[in-house]
């Protein structure tokens, strides 16, 4: 069984509808990348999973529950994460503060295995700030953060709004192979990007978002056989 199933989503801000029915899996230790142009639909995709928008229809069975229409901390609680493209760290905090602030045990049964020593274990460059104030950090060094301190809530899956978005090719490079060290760890994850190697290199699965449907869904070597598909939906 899934960990994530959302069926038939339909969102919308105001007047304006941005999801039309869409529905995607996520299965426990793997992860899914959710590709489209900028403004097809892949933000508000996550943020109404994660609750932080709410949906006029459709479906979303995570671990087993359904959690439309719950509130972020909810969602949070029920071992959902996620990582904004804009981080949303505590600017006047320290690294360190940031961390103690997102920090949550898991209970009994609930598997996770993430600490301090966890996280700086895979973002290693993080142990040379933990003292400097997150606002002052590099968009790169932000980005690392703000997973880390995902990662310290313990999620079940975690998911992962534009994280190579507006960095540099070198620190892109330094963060993917990351995030292939966290999939490596059995960690499952859901994210949302422009950049199709990124995704790609990183993704068991993949599915492409335009005007708010779901047009293609296929693995990354099946995308790769197809470059109509690449060039109707994902070229600029």
């Amino acid at each position: 069984m899934a960990l994530l199933e959302v069926r038939g989503l339909e969102t919308a801000y105001g007047a304006s509808q941005v999801l039309f029915g869409i529905s995607l899996e996520v299965e426990r230790g793997k992860v899914v990348a959710l590709l489209g142009r900028n403004g097809a639909g892949k933000t508000t995709t996550l943020a109404s999973v994660m609750g932080l928008v709410r949906p006029r229809a459709g479906s979303i069975r995570f671990d087993g529950a359904e959690i439309l229409g719950r509130e972020p901390f909810e969602a949070c609680r029920a071992g959902l994460g996620f990582v904004p493209e804009n981080c949303r760290l505590f600017a006047g905090l320290t690294v360190a503060e940031n961390f103690e602030a997102a920090r949550r045990p898991t209970q009994a049964g609930e598997g996770g295995r993430w600490d301090l020593d966890e996280v700086l274990d895979l973002f290693p460059d993080v142990r040379g700030f933990l003292g400097q104030r997150a606002g002052l950090l590099s968009g790169g060094q932000q980005r690392m953060v703000a997973i880390a301190r995902t990662l310290l809530g313990n999620p079940k899956l975690l998911l992962l709004d534009e994280p190579s978005e507006g960095l540099a090719p070198l620190v892109v490079d330094a963060i993917l192979q990351r995030l292939k060290r966290l999939k490596a760890s059995g960690t499952t994850v859901l994210i949302s990007e422009q950049n199709l190697r990124f995704a790609t290199e990183l993704a068991d699965r993949v599915s492409i978002i335009e005007r708010g449907e779901i047009r293609y869904e296929g693995t990354p070597a099946e995308l790769a056989a197809r470059p109509e598909v690449r060039e109707k939906y994902l070229m600029v």
